[in-house]
């Protein structure tokens, strides 16, 4: 009696801490961005940097908090709100491009890691350098 009692109590718990979580999910913050990706198209070495805003809003009903925005090159610097993002608001996450000795297409990410999401949110920009 006692192991079916304490097995129960395990299908009791395994059903029931998914149903926790979820409503914890419901009440944390939450990132989305409409953009996620951005195309200059073909521009010159010469025109120098290029850069783009992307906006990401917090559809959560906690405030949220961009903790490090992290690029894959160096030649790709992002800048983001460093301020929690109150629900319903959004945010900045500003990506620069350096085209100098760079003449070639490229596709380049930056990593947005914050509270609203498990994993990082993706952003990417992309483009051709001609001389």
């Amino acid at each position: 009696m006692e192991r079916i009692g304490s097995l129960l109590f395990m299908v009791t718990l395994l059903i029931g801490l998914p149903m926790v979580a979820s409503a914890q999910d419901d009440s944390a913050a939450k990132i989305v961005a409409k953009v996620t990706e951005h195309d200059f198209g073909v521009f010159k070495e010469s025109d120098g940097k290029v850069s783009h805003v992307f906006v990401v809003k917090n559809e959560g009903k906690s405030p949220l908090v961009i903790t490090r925005v992290i690029s894959s090159c160096g030649c790709t610097t992002p800048t983001f709100t460093k301020e929690p993002i109150a629900p319903g608001k959004s945010g900045e996450i500003k990506v620069v491009y350096d085209p100098e000795g760079r003449i070639y297409p490229f596709v380049k990410t930056v990593s947005v890691y914050s509270n609203g999401k498990k994993g990082p949110l993706v952003l990417t920009i992309k483009g051709e350098v001609v001389q």
